[in-house]
């Protein structure tokens, strides 16, 4: 949709700067306008190579420009800018296009990996450890939308001394019968205690380590046993939320079948290894990095860092594009990773860094046992849905109001999380994420229950005119149907989600003026009437393509 109207405004500025005798590259130069449809600030690039002001650079392009065509109704210069305008027949075609499911699709191509959440098996997940798994889930279901073939991983890290520390656990400790993880964290929990307690136990810990990485069978079913107990109670976290791997990758894969050592005998062969304390270490110093990167500790056995390498590696030869997302804490030796990967001459990966979010009550600590759990919160955010769902519908049964709060919950935890650019930190405040009124996840997935409840009202929908929809709020609405195809596609190059949650709720509010100002069940003639529906099935398409790129259900009664 958009995108098409993109593409005939690029060919016709491609026109004009030809005919000046300019060869530039369009990327960047064209955006969405409060004064238009289209915008270019193409001059701008221009003027300090041509030595020439930007008004004037945009006169001669603008005058050397083609006519309008199909998508294209005209085009304006206002000073330096050149404003495109969308035709009619766009606007037509953005309904009719919208009542069907292919308009929703993108156009790429490839295979991407996207690694997300990753938590180590030592306990449940809490907030920060959601704030990566919804960003990831949203990243993968954006890339989807987009064309790609996406796999969803996750990697387990099996090998740490977290792990070591609950299989110690395990062995002196007993498993309660409360949630997996939970019951793991209270084991790692414990035993950390006791090696605070008693400082010389951690020698068991340690050889734990060592057994496992030299593949001994007792120790391996002991790590494997333990980090999947752990492993099944996240994830039965992570589908409560509407997140799913596909895949999940073993970091002890990596030692066992000699991808570790290859990316050694690779980083030494640099010449840019050193030995210090018996450690091997990679020296980063001509990168600007004051700590080198330790590869091997002097006991022989590696560090998360090179199996991460070997992963890395990994995924480079099998995958288009690589995306991981990572908390801020991450950043040092995320760039360490990249800066090995680039000596080494491997395809680097996309990384998403987030910052923190928080709570009112404070610390999330999993060795201190001082966390808020991601199923207390959802827990907390459910049962206060419960109450707004039984206040808005008393009439419904026990059963309805349940499954929508559920729904309604996991909505607003995922959207509070999403709609903030991900490089900013940010506080969850259910009682905002749950306010119908306000623009949050509970707001979006009514405007879609109601586009579906006029839907029902009307019956059958006969073919429809959707030229005579031509007020302001119809328009406008049009407009930001069309923009579904070019928001996907920003926030899938730029792995930016939030810019989809930002368009949700602009999309919703479309709709809402709209519904307020022009009756459509009651609309005459009958001809306007069936036009008005058909411009809510549009939205209605929208809403839903919107809501599940977001994990967000798209109700259809709350």
């Amino acid at each position: 949709m958009f995108l098409d109207f993109m593409s005939e405004v690029e060919g016709i500025l491609k026109e004009g700067l030809d005919r000046c005798g300019l060869s530039v590259s369009l990327e960047n130069s064209l955006d969405l306008s409060p004064h238009a449809d289209l915008s270019t600030t193409i001059a701008f690039r221009l003027s300090p190579v041509l030595r020439r002001s930007p008004k004037d650079i945009a006169a001669d392009i603008y005058n050397s420009m083609g006519s309008p065509s199909r998508w294209v109704d005209r085009a304006e210069i206002v000073g330096p800018y050149i404003n495109f305008y969308m035709s009619r027949s766009f606007l037509d075609h953005v309904v009719v296009e919208a009542q069907g499911e292919d308009a929703w699709m993108g156009r790429m191509s490839g295979s991407v990996i996207v690694e997300h959440t990753s938590a180590n098996p030592d306990g449940p997940l809490h907030v920060g450890h959601i704030r990566n798994s919804v960003i990831g889930d949203t990243i993968v279901r954006i890339l989807r939308r987009a064309g790609y073939s996406v796999e969803a991983q996750y990697y387990v890290n099996d090998m740490g001394r977290q792990t070591a520390m609950v299989v110690w656990g395990c062995d002196h400790l007993d498993l309660d019968d409360s949630k997996p993880d939970h019951a793991i964290a209270r084991v790692y929990i414990a035993a950390h205690r006791i090696m605070n307690e008693r400082p010389e136990l951690s020698a068991e810990v340690d050889e734990l380590m060592r057994r496992y990485e030299s593949r001994d069978p007792e120790t391996v079913e002991k790590f494997q046993r333990a980090a999947k107990y752990a492993i099944s109670g996240i994830e039965s976290t992570l589908h409560r939320m509407n997140i799913h791997h596909d895949s999940y990758k073993w970091e002890s894969e990596f030692v066992w079948d000699g991808s570790v050592d290859e990316i050694l005998e690779m980083l030494e062969r640099t010449g840019r290894t050193v030995l210090k304390d018996g450690a091997l270490q990679l020296d980063l110093s001509k990168e600007g990095f004051e700590k080198s990167l330790v590869l091997r500790r002097a006991d022989g056995t590696t560090l998360y860092t090179t199996r991460d390498l070997a992963y890395h590696k990994w995924k480079a030869e099998n995958y288009g594009r690589v995306v991981e997302v990572l908390g801020a804490d991450h950043k040092l030796v995320s760039a360490q990773l990249r800066t090995a990967l680039r000596i080494l001459g491997i395809k680097e990966p996309e990384v998403v860094i987030f910052e923190f979010v928080s709570l009112p009550d404070g610390s999330m600590s999993t060795r201190r046992g001082k966390f808020i759990s991601a199923d207390e919160l959802l827990d907390e955010v459910e049962k206060q849905a419960y109450l707004e769902v039984t206040k808005r519908r008393p009439e419904m049964d026990d059963n309805f109001r349940r499954e929508v709060a559920g729904k309604v919950a996991v909505g607003a935890v995922r959207y509070d999380i999403v709609r903030v650019s991900a490089d900013k930190a940010t506080m969850f405040d259910w009682k905002a994420a749950l306010d119908f009124e306000k623009l949050s996840a509970p707001f979006i997935q009514y405007s879609h229950a109601r586009a579906c409840s006029i839907l029902k009202k009307a019956g059958d929908l006969d073919d429809f005119d959707p030229g005579l929809l031509i007020d302001d709020y119809e328009i406008a609405l049009i407009k930001k149907i069309a923009e579904f195809d070019l928001v996907i596609d920003r926030a899938a190059r730029e792995l930016k989600p939030h810019q989809l949650a930002t368009y949700a709720r602009e999309l919703a509010e479309r709709f809402n003026l709209f519904y307020r100002y022009d009756p459509v069940l009651d609309a005459k003639p009958e001809e306007l009437r069936n036009a008005r529906l058909g411009l809510v099935r549009a939205s209605r398409n929208a809403l839903s393509a919107t809501l599940e790129t977001l994990g967000i259900e798209a109700l259809e009664s709350m």
